[in-house]
């Protein structure tokens, strides 16, 4: 079906949502709602083994695509108040009516707005910020600019962590990653690209992260145990891109 710019298709027990491309910018199974079908989500939630628990207590998601990660913020972090900037309306509606967003505007709050703009003009804190905005030919315009990334960075809490999605087969995905890396002062590790050429950044400015391979072990068993969430596959990838140096992440 069409809304607008907006399709809904689905295949398999799984529901993907287009703008007017082939392009997915969201997916939910029918059967588990609240999951993180697509790998780059699961990614982009990785976060979760850099901070300790409780953590995050604030969420900010630039981009609502299906609301994957909404939902599964929602669902399994009930502590985290969550905020989505979203430019496009017609994206909450369908949100809603076909991919079963929560409708509880005390922990998840959906604000009509342009991202960048958001960012550039607001002052409140977050401890993770997950960007993942794109239009339909799968371009992030000013969401993927040196100056976004710098308010961004002014925008996160001492324990705050920012997630990107870049589209790593892109062409142009390196310069995104040195923006990130100049907008953070170095603090930032690309993570190896899925293998749907999605490719996820993080960046941290306060509090530093140095954990070894066990304890990144240990919090992704007690992650799957606690949520559902396998991340165990993201940090044998990390191991095998010797992004780990000396058996060691740090941030």
């Amino acid at each position: 079906m069409a809304r607008d710019s907006i399709e809904i298709s689905e295949t398999a027990g799984v529901r993907y949502l287009h703008f007017s491309s082939a392009w997915v910018q969201g997916a939910m199974r029918v059967q588990r709602p609240h999951a993180l079908e697509l790998a780059y989500t699961r990614e982009m939630m990785a976060g979760l083994l850099l901070r300790e628990a409780p953590w995050p207590r604030q969420a900010l998601l630039i981009g609502l695509g299906a609301g994957s990660q909404a939902k599964f913020i929602y669902q399994q972090l009930p502590a985290t108040r969550i905020t989505v900037v979203e430019i496009n309306p017609q994206v909450e509606v369908v949100a809603r009516l076909h991919f079963k967003l929560p409708d509880d505007p005390l922990r998840l709050r959906v604000q009509i707005a342009d991202g960048a703009a958001y960012m550039l003009g607001g002052d409140s804190l977050y401890d993770y910020i997950l960007v993942d905005g794109f239009d339909k030919n799968a371009r992030a315009g000013i969401l993927d600019t040196e100056p976004f990334y710098q308010a961004c960075r002014s925008r996160l809490s001492d324990s705050g962590l920012l997630a990107v999605n870049l589209l790593g087969r892109e062409r142009g995905f390196q310069a995104s990653a040195e923006r990130i890396e100049t907008a953070f002062d170095g603090r930032a590790l690309i993570f190896p690209s899925c293998d749907s050429g999605n490719t996820v950044a993080f960046a941290a400015a306060g509090e530093p992260i140095d954990l070894s391979f066990d304890e990144l072990i240990t919090r992704a068993n007690a992650c799957r145990r606690e949520t559902g969430l396998n991340l165990l596959p993201t940090i044998a990838r990390l191991q095998i891109a010797r992004r780990l140096a000396d058996d060691r992440l740090r941030l």
